[in-house]
């Protein structure tokens, strides 16, 4: 049936055999089937468009029925030997051919069988009970596979795949990599789930500090009293602890016998409080520890774990770099170029982090200084310029301004005089590294704030050797590295498993995942996996983890018809987790509001550092730059709020994701880097689509989570240039940046 207004093509009048003959003559040469799939998906928009305008749902059978609360949400079943399926509150007939139908009875067959396989060893049954039903399930599939083929294949999915426990079926089988049945999965002839068996009491502190940990994911004094049987008897444990465990200075002081609830919080394990900024930590618990002396354990801890600090031939340092402080940099320009005491109230190094600009003011107000104009400097560019050039890892330029036959005055590089102020350059470059560790008294201010800023950090090494991972299979065992990995996750904030190919990312992601779901630390985990990937992803998570509860997306779940229907699931469905493709996960849109909210709060900054500078009186270029990032962001504002056609899909933080794990995250290195030094390789002023996006929902997650939700996973982290490492540090560690002055 052809919809009345669709034109498909003209006729026309050709030459035939035998003579003139019409002929219909697609327009702008699309094939005839083209337009008719073309007309047929029109067709189907516009009844769509007149459902949603009416309100009637024309596609309500009388047949339709409420949804039975014992049959799983968007998952097909039997009524009366009809098959219904159902969606939400309702539950509808399912109109299919015969051996479609016969198709989704024997795998639904199939489906409760592996469920109630599942559910008995998730109970511990034992294993007569365990064995009958693995010899059930094997039955119905022998059955089914004979008459229909696998359960993988293209018929099979085709019919079922709409269910939410096709992934469930399809773990059942093991493919080769042509996809030929390999063998029958474990799950037919072992357990392939530990029971959750949660432990009820502990023989000793340690034990009980290791129960605190793989249950609680902290350390919990009263539910280790609890364990111990020794609810009033908190400072024995502790005594017990000590050394191992740690109360955070700031949370309180211990004294259990005043009442309150303060000598419960803070506690942490050695491994998490002897490592961080222990600088930073030995400062708080020595002063904690002038008033309690219970905080003198800390303080002897932290003294034997303090970094060795870098003496100045061990600190390199340069002419621009972000750490030095103004002043010192003022000084050395100075003394270099002997600038009169009446200037230097004008002539003041400046340096703006908000774009990390360095600048000079006023800098040709010493104009007749011989150092400056001929011994550091040149007749073409004073020393103040080049050391201006230098400060901001620029190398010096000269260039003559010529005239074209328009009038207009065109830059071309002058060579010799530019080689002339380079060779300058490298001499007051030279004279700078010399001049800032002569100071004694300079030296140590400088190797003090260089090892405060810098040299402060201690690694934590996580071991994860105490988690128990209930519902995984015990016919798969981590190794080593892959659960302290997964203790990484789950203590450490925003991960990088930048582990090579082949070293078992994919069962750490999964375990981490669920152990943070079955301990509370989240809700609902987001996978993000390249498009070819998807299966194969869900089918490895169940082989792990074979009651896990998953919602895979498949490609017609992102049609534009399908897409908003697919991510209300997502928000309403209490799933473990989601899998999706690297393309699908770019169509479910951040938020309008917090982009704006992220940009308006550059802007804001850069404002607030605007005024600064003039009531510094600060030079007009630094403004003049600013006021140019400031107009850029303007811009990509007012396209934002401006936007006259707005989606109502739900939107990203709609879903209730509170995790995000990126499999093969090098897709996403394409991230803008801002930078003053030119001729930089791998450098990007623009950024794919796909990398802000990713970007600012790793911001979001960092917001909600306090800077843990976010992993990736990458076996090239690093492949082309050191800006993929800043990139890595962008996503995962940008607050990390910020404090250390490298937010660009």
């Amino acid at each position: 049936v052809l919809h009345p207004k669709m034109v498909l093509g003209e006729m026309v009048m050709e030459s035939g055999p035998f003579g003139p003959q019409s002929t219909c003559k697609p327009f702008d040469g699309q094939p005839l089937s083209e337009l008719l799939s073309e007309a047929i998906e029109n067709i189907h928009a516009e009844i769509n468009e007149i459902q949603s305008e009416d309100g009637i749902d024309y596609e309500t059978d009388d047949d339709t029925i409420p949804a039975d609360p014992n049959v799983r949400n968007f998952s097909y079943t039997l009524v009366s030997g009809k098959i219904y399926y159902r969606e939400n509150s309702i539950m509808k007939p399912v109109e299919t051919s015969v051996t479609g139908e016969n198709r989704i009875k024997g795998m639904i067959s199939l489906r409760d069988a592996a469920r109630e396989l599942i559910d008995a060893q998730l109970d511990n049954a034992d294993d007569a009970q365990v064995q009958s039903l693995q010899s059930k399930l094997s039955s119905l599939y022998d059955r089914f596979t004979y008459k229909y083929g696998l359960i993988n294949s293209r018929g099979n999915a085709m019919v079922f795949d709409d269910d939410n426990s096709y992934f469930l079926l399809c773990s059942l089988e093991i493919l080769d990599e042509e996809g030929n049945l390999q063998r029958k999965a474990d799950i037919f002839s072992k357990r392939t789930i530990n029971p959750i068996l949660k432990a009820d009491k502990a023989d000793t502190a340690s034990e009980a500090l290791a129960v605190s940990l793989s249950e609680r994911a902290n350390v919990d004094l009263p539910y280790m009293a609890s364990l111990l049987g020794e609810a009033e008897d908190v400072p024995k444990i502790v005594e017990e602890l000590r050394g191992v465990i740690f109360k955070e200075p700031t949370s309180g002081a211990f004294d259990f016998d005043t009442g309150g609830d303060h000598w419960k919080n803070g506690w942490q394990t050695a491994d998490e409080y002897l490592s961080g900024n222990v600088r930073e930590k030995l400062r708080q618990a020595k002063a904690k520890a002038e008033s309690d002396s219970f905080f003198k354990s800390n303080v002897e801890a932290l003294e034997k774990v303090q970094p060795q600090d870098l003496t100045a031939a061990e600190i390199g340092v340069r002419l621009g770099s972000t750490w030095v402080p103004p002043e010192d940099v003022q000084t050395f320009l100075y003394e270099l170029l002997g600038t009169p005491y009446y200037y230097k109230y004008r002539i003041q190094v400046k340096y703006e982090p908000i774009t990390g600009q360095w600048s000079i003011t006023d800098k040709t107000y010493d104009r007749f200084n011989v150092k400056a104009s001929s011994v550091y400097g040149t007749s073409r560019i004073n020393a103040y310029n080049i050391v201006e050039d230098s400060l901001n890892l620029k190398d010096v330029r000269v260039f003559d301004y010529l005239e074209d036959e328009s009038g207009k005055k065109k830059p071309v590089l002058n060579k010799k005089e530019t080689t002339i102020a380079q060779g300058k350059q490298e001499e007051i470059k030279r004279q700078f590294e010399e001049w800032i560790w002569k100071d004694p008294e300079r030296r140590e201010r400088l190797c003090r704030l260089y090892n405060e800023k810098f040299n402060s950090t201690r690694p934590r090494e996580y071991n994860g050797q105490h988690i128990r991972f209930y519902g995984m299979s015990p016919e798969i065992t981590l190794r080593e590295h892959q659960v302290n990995a997964v203790a990484r996750i789950l203590y450490g904030g925003n991960t990088l498993l930048a582990h090579v190919v082949g070293a078992g990312k994919t069962f750490t992601m999964v375990a981490a995942a669920q152990e943070e779901k079955r301990i509370g630390l989240c809700s609902k985990s987001m996978f993000v996996v390249p498009n070819h990937l998807i299966s194969q992803w869900a089918s490895e998570y169940l082989q792990l983890y074979p009651s896990a509860n998953i919602l895979v997306a498949t490609r017609k779940d992102f049609e534009t018809k399908n897409r908003k229907k697919f991510c209300a699931r997502i928000a309403t469905g209490a799933y473990d987790v989601i899998i999706l493709g690297h393309s699908q996960f770019e169509k479910i849109p951040i938020s309008v509001d917090r982009q704006v909210q992220m940009i308006q709060s550059e802007i804001d900054e850069i404002l607030e550092s605007i005024e600064k500078i003039k009531y510094e009186r600060g030079e007009r270029f630094t403004i003049k730059q600013l006021e140019k990032t400031k107009k850029q962001l303007q811009l990509k504002l007012d396209k934002l709020t401006d936007r006259s056609r707005k989606d109502d899909v739900v939107t990203f933080e709609q879903l209730g994701v509170d995790r995000l794990f990126i499999d093969e995250a090098h897709f996403y290195k394409n991230l803008a880097a801002f930078t003053k030094m030119r001729n930089v390789a791998g450098i990007s002023q623009t950024e794919a689509q796909k990398s802000s996006d990713l970007y600012m929902k790793c911001r979001y997650l960092d917001e909600i989570t306090g800077g843990k939700g976010v992993t990736f996973a990458t076996g090239t982290p690093i492949s082309n240039t050191m800006v993929e490492m800043y990139t890595m540090q962008k996503y995962l560690q940008y607050d990390a940046l910020k404090e250390q002055g490298l937010s660009n």
